[in-house]
């Protein structure tokens, strides 16, 4: 339960410093719903997503955020971030899937991360990712968005 309130909480702090909204708008102009789920396959191949509030190491859990615009406004350009618990790993999955990845929170870029070691660029392994952003390039007036990313209990 802790890895969850934790989430909410630096989600919550993320949220409010990286909602980009023009001074115009209200303060409630962006409602966000955050939702966590277990993510398994059924014996069909379909997947299932399942209300979690604990889960043990190896548990896929899918973070969801839901967006709504309150106001009789479109919003433009929104940028919103999701930040990863220490206590899990980033999966490599997202949706949408143009999500752009930090491991420092300050710095972004197109996934997968890459870096140069001997002279040579690798990807940055999944467990060092620890936010994910993306732009929200039109939110309608009175209607939602929705981000999510996939991780695995460590």
């Amino acid at each position: 339960m802790k890895i969850f309130n934790a989430l909410r909480i630096s989600l919550l702090a993320t949220l409010a410093s990286s909602c980009l909204l023009s001074v115009a708008y209200a303060d409630d102009a962006l409602k966000m719903e955050l939702t966590s789920n277990q993510v398994v396959k059924n014996s069909e191949g379909k997947t299932i997503y399942t209300p979690v509030r604990t889960a043990p190491a190896g548990t896929v859990i899918q973070y969801k955020a839901t967006y709504t615009n309150t106001i009789n406004k479109d919003i433009n350009d929104l940028m919103v971030t999701l930040p990863i618990p220490t206590n899990m790993t980033f999966t490599g999955e997202s949706v949408p899937a143009s999500a752009q990845a930090s491991t420092d929170g300050k710095n972004y870029a197109d996934m997968p991360l890459m870096r140069k070691i001997d002279g040579k660029m690798v990807k940055v392994p999944y467990s060092e990712y620890r936010m994910l952003r993306w732009n929200i390039k039109l939110l309608p007036a009175k209607k939602s968005a929705a981000v999510a990313l996939n991780t695995t209990v460590n």
